[in-house]
């Protein structure tokens, strides 16, 4: 059913992105940066990971094609690697590699040229926001899509929680200020609880189609 594709795929993109999550690296990588400059980040860092997550839904499918990998075979291959994340986000280590990528990216200069573009890129963009897990996650979905309204809900949820970590951005400092060190660690478990056993299901229906069952 459409509803139950799109729940799933709202599930899964928003463990894997993670908008709430990114809200400290956010801060980390725009320290000392004025409002303005920090919008304008927001809006380039989310503007490439919509170009970057849309490329790989309408590319992801042939392009597992033209590789010879079937759609069983990656979502068996897929969901594995979301296992991990999720192992990773359970016990911490997600979040605090994330924070590590941020600290080494936030410079103490805030008015070196190109930092503002520079951070957007990397890590803003890519990892932190299309990341291999959120591209994978992509890929997978798209191979499920069966008709072209499933396609479009896919896009649709995508860019909507690409348009939340754009607000999210914008108000970092206020949800990070308000959830406090402990709420986001509760968070973050409970969601990886939930995407563990979102992945399991991907490796059981790319299994179960893999061997024909």
């Amino acid at each position: 059913m459409l509803a139950d594709y799109l729940i799933n795929a709202f599930a899964t993109l928003f463990v894997t992105i993670d908008p709430i999550g990114l809200a400290p690296m956010f801060l980390a990588v725009t320290s000392g940066l004025a409002g303005a400059e920090r919008r304008t980040i927001a809006i380039r860092a989310v503007s490439i990971s919509a170009a970057l997550l849309l490329a790989f839904i309408f590319g992801g499918k042939p392009l597992l094609t033209v590789l010879g990998i079937s759609v069983p075979a990656f979502q068996v291959s897929g969901g594995l690697l979301l296992f991990v994340i999720a192992f990773e986000m359970i016990f911490g280590h997600r979040t605090q590699r994330k924070s590590d990528t941020a600290d080494k990216l936030a410079q103490p200069e805030p008015d070196h040229h190109g930092h503002g573009q520079d951070v957007a890129v990397f890590p803003l963009a890519i990892p932190l926001i299309a990341g291999p897990a959120s591209i994978s996650a992509v890929i997978l979905l798209s191979s499920q899509a069966e008709t072209g309204v499933e396609l479009a809900g896919l896009i649709t949820v995508a860019l909507s929680i690409l348009g939340l970590c754009f607000l999210i951005f914008l108000v970092a400092d206020t949800i990070e200020r308000l959830m406090g060190a402990t709420v986001q660690l509760v968070l973050t478990r409970l969601l990886g609880v939930l995407l563990a056993a979102l992945s399991v299901q991907f490796v059981a229906d790319g299994a179960k189609a893999f061997f024909g069952g």
